[in-house]
């Protein structure tokens, strides 16, 4: 399964997002100058994070996106589920019952093999990212990172 690259970046922000203090947000342009990020493109994905419920979004002069929740209560897979849909990324066409080598219909009453297994793969990369939040991630960052991350947003550095 390949994501789009655009599952990175809403992945990145909402996990500099999480360093930020309570309260605080970042703009799109501080958050695409920050990883060198197209700003309109960007915008777009954030604002499916907020349609979510992954992040909130204020307007204004000190307008921006900060996080809708605590950390601890927003996982990966709602951030990937945000932008990416909830589709499982293999689709069964049945095509074992096609072709030259077409089984009969009373040899295809069970669910292909290949879609049972495709699916266990999905459910098990799903589970895995549910039981990922944005507060594990921080609890494995540099201990310095955070206050790095704010000064550099502020652009004071």
């Amino acid at each position: 399964m390949k994501l789009p690259v655009s599952t990175e970046w809403v992945l990145h922000c909402a996990t500099t997002l999480a360093q930020l203090n309570p309260g605080a947000t970042a703009s799109t342009t501080q958050l695409a100058q920050y990883y060198d990020l197209p700003a309109p493109y960007l915008a777009k994905q954030l604002k499916a994070l907020v349609k979510a419920g992954v992040l909130a979004a204020t307007t204004g002069p000190r307008g921006g996106f900060r996080l809708a929740r605590p950390a601890a209560s927003i996982t990966l897979l709602q951030i990937v589920e945000a932008v990416d849909g909830t589709s499982p990324p293999y689709e069964c066409r049945e095509i074992r019952q096609q072709g030259r080598g077409a089984l009969p219909p009373e040899e295809c009453h069970r669910t292909c093999i290949l879609a049972a297994k495709m699916a266990e793969a999905h459910e098990a990369w799903r589970s895995s990212l549910a039981g990922v939040t944005l507060a594990d991630i921080l609890a494995t960052l540099p201990p310095a990172a955070p206050s790095r991350t704010r000064l550099r947003l502020s652009g004071t550095t």
